[in-house]
């Protein structure tokens, strides 16, 4: 048996999310038709985390395991005939058995993007969140300061019907960088941690956006991370801003 790592970009626009659902175009499902397609063999890849319907991927990372001895090279020239331009893996290389897609990761970044120009270029439309307004970007960078550090992110999770049956699951994550950048009429948000709940980017930034409308003080970020709880934060921002950049092992 081979366990093989890929690392894989894609366009979330088109896809109902990571995980396969019955019915629906997904990445995961995309991906395992299209292996056994090679190998013959009925897999199901693992991913590093499950992206949600329309999110995209810089280097998303997905591990498999197959009996099969086509060479690594072979593997990412035949994957890439078949999968939909919307998918491409970038690498594909053998690891140690033990080693694992989500299991065996350190950090994950995640990078989102918010377009402030007047007019959204329909080539970009898919991929930012058009947000043309007022907005405080000063007090939006103090406010993503605020959550540095190990904190339970209760009041930043969406509820997660998978991960809701494990009643040991912690909401506690370490956020090791979080900031703000403008570059011309972009504005994007960055961050890294050991680790991300559903929809809890999305949800820092819906709440950051109140920071910049002027609605919620920067400090208040400090109070809504010690309410654990989901309705004391911001509305979750759109899919198409986010993508997954890169995760660390």
């Amino acid at each position: 048996m081979r366990n093989l790592k890929l690392i894989i970009s894609y366009d979330g626009s088109e896809f109902s999310g990571w995980q396969v659902q019955p019915d629906l175009p997904t990445i995961q499902g995309t991906l395992a038709s299209a292996i056994g397609r090679i190998t013959d063999e009925k897999v199901l890849p693992q991913g590093s985390g499950r992206t949600d319907a329309g999110v995209h991927a810089l280097a998303q990372v997905v591990t498999f395991v197959t009996e099969s001895s086509v060479p690594t090279e072979n593997f990412l020239r035949a994957l890439n005939d078949i999968l939909p331009p919307s998918i491409r893996i970038l690498e594909v290389t053998e690891e140690d058995a033990e080693f694992h897609a989500r299991h065996s990761a350190q950090a994950k970044s995640y990078r989102y993007r918010i377009y402030r120009g007047s007019i959204c270029p329909p080539f970009l439309a898919r991929y930012v969140w058009h947000f043309p307004y007022r907005l405080d970007e000063d007090a939006m960078a103090r406010a993503s300061d605020l959550v540095l550090g190990e904190h339970d992110f209760t009041s930043f999770a969406a509820v997660d019907a998978e991960r809701g049956r494990d009643e040991t699951a912690s909401n506690v994550r370490k956020i090791f960088s979080s900031s703000w950048e403008r570059v011309r009429e972009e504005l994007t948000y960055t961050v890294r941690g050991n680790g991300f709940l559903h929809h809890m980017v999305r949800n820092l930034v819906g709440t950051f956006i109140m920071v910049g409308k002027g609605t919620l003080p920067a400090d208040d970020i400090k109070r809504i991370l010690e309410a654990r709880n989901r309705s004391a934060a911001g509305s979750t921002a759109p899919a198409s801003g986010l993508y997954l950049v890169r995760v660390d092992y």
